[in-house]
């Protein structure tokens, strides 16, 4: 896919659980020169995602299914990436 990876991710993760509420947030700027920063200004990201098929799942079970839509973007082409998921009505 080309493109950036941020658009990526958005677009794999709509596809997949046709979120309710959608934020993908490339924090790379703020671990520049930290372990990990690739120099690329995308390896870092933040997910807030809001969608049904989380409902009745444990937190592991959201991040599995998030990691599994990304595919190889988590741990191969991103270094970090922190997850919320939650499900319809539930709060942070």
């Amino acid at each position: 896919m080309t493109g950036s990876i941020q658009t990526e991710m958005e677009n794999l993760l709509t596809k997949a659980f046709s979120p309710k509420h959608l934020e993908v947030v490339n924090d790379s700027a703020r671990h520049h020169g930290h372990a990990g920063d690739d120099g690329s200004g995308e390896s870092h990201f933040s997910i807030v995602i809001e969608s049904d098929a989380f409902t009745g799942k444990g937190r592991l079970d959201r991040q599995r299914m998030i990691n599994a839509a990304l595919g190889d973007i988590p741990g191969q082409r991103v270094h970090a990436l922190a997850i919320r998921a939650r499900a319809p009505g539930e709060v942070d």
